[in-house]
């Protein structure tokens, strides 16, 4: 019979697709199109669009062929279930997250080993006993139910609480009696990883949402035209009152903050450029926003520079910013005078970058980032210092909310070969204590984290994080995971997670490379790596894998490279610049399509960060180094590609298309399987049993893909 054929414009070349090439899996045929797209005289051709729609009938037909080809292969990989077990032990174990007080009442998430959810528990006293509170795993056998954003009423008896169905963005808001434990009728819909904030009398809260999209939309509606409304407790969600919209924006996205016992309210507005945000606020003590025609007034205009609030002492409103800091700053903007010329500096800028502040106490608690660590500080609300705060070790701290009369906080702390565990800080002495941490199967004595430092093609210094067993021979023969992100102004610092110790104790290194694009080093660092200089974080994660195998943790067919979403993209793109220089590749949920990503969720707020494709400079740009489009006929390394089927933040098309493009131009005989999970979606909320069966498959694919010995380990 005739060979289809078509042709794919991809990074300037014209590219022969054909359904009948030379390789040793049998793919299933992807429906395909005669697509092709104009940008800006440029003919793009798209033959794999139908794969967008997750629902079509082709779509899913193909989904279950490439899902059987995966878990046939999969299958009979001899250490699969070794690992499964192993990761099962690692994974049993009492976790505790989310601890935190407020309304005198403290609440935390706890686990007791491998249940889906984590459960959501309250008492009246830290060491008091704890009464069951919300169980998410209640809500289906299969623990697709995630609790995800809860917020406390200001006279600490109701909670407003939102679940996400199948891993989705979209947030269902309810309100909980905290001494009954049970809910109110109220329900609020089509908030979209949103926010709420309570009322000062506690008669209701306000909360962000997105116009409800078309039912056959939900999945790929554009995350465009949020507004914040106000709910009233009772009254159905169509009663509900506007309370601010900026249609000269539709791409902004807010998050009101009630604070000063709900005497103000703060909008925080995010623009489409990570670290770049604006502020408005409402005087919640002298009338009510819903029966004012302009109750909101704008405090800083501009989109320049970050303002985080942080909290509001009298009516003093302290913000931490990178305006004239690009590591960070506290500043204090006095409400009644809140021009440029009234700004009040609290704490300078620093050496290190400053991550998080929070107050409560009569003090300030500073969470700075050195060397993409965490390290912490107390000081006065004026600035001046307390205390030096000990961290364990070599990790990351992540701080709980508190309010303004509280004496006491809570931290959490991990590192890659650090368990988790919650450490109380007490506000008057600075001193802490370990008051919950749950006993992780595994020996962490006999593993380390080491930093090292590399330079970058252009001479930049870039920090990596190395964590292995103790005694590691440096002979290249290490099996490797090089991990990586690089964008949106977020840090990557040391955390402990089940899959990481699990991979060492296969005897496998877990390196992680601090890429431009990120926080860890202020706002400079952050944009060395986004819109035109993109390739700069590429540039950092090769080299990240050069000096691993100059150095002789790995070599080439021993090193595998991992990232998600953001990370996806970076792997993705790496893969394509340099096939030769890796053993496997494993992008997941990501970014591969940067010619449409703006179409679809929250893509329309990434164009501050990637540029947009409408606009000729960016499209050259994103055109240049596009996961998809740059695909060509060469001999890849294996490559296992994850995505979800509800994920609504990078919708799953973008890895079906790149996985499509991908098995058609691979010469070689290595696999190109993708791995398609169902009623799961970008990440969040992910139940236990699918976080353990999907790393089960990938350090599968790994011992197969980096031919290691399992048996020996």
């Amino acid at each position: 019979m005739p060979v289809a054929r078509t042709s794919l414009l991809i990074g300037g070349m014209t590219l022969l697709l054909s359904a009948q090439t030379a390789q040793h899996m049998a793919y299933p045929p992807a429906p395909r199109t005669n697509q092709v797209d104009d940008y800006h005289g440029v003919k793009v051709a798209d033959p794999y669009r139908s794969l967008e729609n997750a629902d079509a009938a082709s779509t899913v037909k193909w989904v279950d062929r490439e899902n059987a080809l995966t878990f046939s292969w999969l299958a009979k990989i001899p250490g699969r279930e070794k690992i499964r077990t192993q990761l099962t032990s690692l994974w049993n174990y009492e976790k505790f997250t989310k601890l935190f007080k407020a309304g005198g009442h403290y609440f935390y998430f706890h686990n007791s080993g491998l249940q889906n959810q984590p459960v959501l528990y309250v008492t009246e006293s830290l060491n008091g006993h704890p009464r069951e509170f919300i169980d998410p795993n209640t809500y289906r056998k299969d623990g697709t139910v995630a609790l995800t954003r809860q917020n406390v009423s200001w006279n600490g008896k109701l909670m407003a609480y939102a679940v996400a169905q199948a891993g989705t963005d979209w947030n269902e808001w309810h309100v909980r009696d905290i001494e009954t434990g049970k809910d109110l009728p109220d329900v609020v819909s089509w908030s979209k990883d949103g926010t709420a904030a309570w009322a000062p009398d506690d008669h209701g809260f306000y909360y962000t949402r997105f116009p409800e999209p078309p039912p056959d939309k939900v999945l790929t509606a554009i995350a465009l035209n949020e507004k914040i409304y106000f709910h009233k407790l009772g009254d159905p969600q169509k009663a509900d009152k506007l309370l601010y919209e900026r249609p000269d924006h539709p791409d902004w996205t807010y998050a009101p903050q009630v604070m000063e016992g709900g005497k103000v309210m703060i909008i925080w507005i995010e623009s489409s450029v990570p670290g770049v945000d604006l502020l408005a606020w409402v005087d919640l003590a002298k009338s009510d926003p819903t029966n004012s025609s302009s109750p909101v007034k704008d405090l800083v205009t501009k989109a320049e520079h970050s303002y985080y609030p942080i909290e509001i002492a009298d009516s003093l409103l302290y913000l931490r910013t990178n305006d004239g800091a690009p590591r960070g700053r506290v500043i204090g903007m006095d409400l009644r005078q809140p021009d440029r010329s009234h700004w009040k500096q609290i704490v300078p800028e620093r050496e290190e970058t400053l991550e998080d502040a929070v107050m409560a106490g009569g003090r300030l608690v500073l969470s700075y980032m050195k060397d993409a660590h965490s390290t912490a500080r107390l000081v006065t609300f004026d600035g001046k210092p307390v205390a030096e705060i000990a961290m364990p070790g070599l990790g990351t701290a992540e701080w709980s909310p508190a309010r303004l009369r509280d004496e006491e906080m809570f931290y959490r702390f991990a590192g890659y070969t650090i368990p988790p565990g919650y450490y109380r800080l007490d506000l008057r002495t600075g001193k802490t204590n370990l008051v919950r941490q749950g006993k992780v199967n595994f020996d962490a004595a006999a593993y380390e984290t080491k930093q090292i430092f590399y330079k970058s093609k252009d001479g930049t210094r870039i920090p990596m994080f190395i964590s292995s067993k103790k005694g590691l021979k440096l002979d290249g023969s290490n099996p490797t995971i090089l991990y990586g992100y690089g964008g949106f102004d977020i840090a990557e610092t040391p955390n402990f997670q089940p899959y990481i110790a699990e991979w060492m104790q296969m005897g496998g290194i877990w390196a992680v490379a601090t890429l431009r694009g990120g926080s860890e080093y202020g706002e400079a660092w952050h944009q060395a790596g986004m819109r035109g200089k993109k390739q700069n974080v590429f540039d950092d994660f090769i080299a990240a894998a050069e000096a691993l195998i100059a150095e002789k943790y790995t070599s080439t067919p021993k090193l595998a490279i991992y990232g998600a979403s953001n990370g996806g993209l970076l792997v993705g793109a790496v893969l394509n610049q340099r096939p030769d220089l890796f053993g496997a590749a494993m992008p997941s949920v990501g970014v591969m399509d940067m010619l449409r990503f703006n179409k679809f969720g929250f893509g329309a707020q990434w164009t501050g960060e990637y540029g947009t494709p409408e606009n000729p400079e960016d499209f050259k740009i994103l055109r240049a180094y596009s996961p998809l489009h740059n695909i060509r006929k060469t001999q890849y390394p294996p490559v296992l590609i994850t995505t979800a089927d509800h994920d609504d933040r990078v919708m799953p098309g973008h890895s079906l298309k790149y996985a499509a493009t991908l098995q058609q131009a691979q010469e070689g005989s290595a696999p190109i399987l993708i791995r398609i999970e169902t009623r799961a979606g970008h990440g969040a909320g992910k139940p236990t049993s699918k976080q353990i069966g999907e790393w089960t498959d990938r350090f599968a694919f790994l011992e197969s893909a980096l031919k290691m010995n399992f048996k020996a380990l």
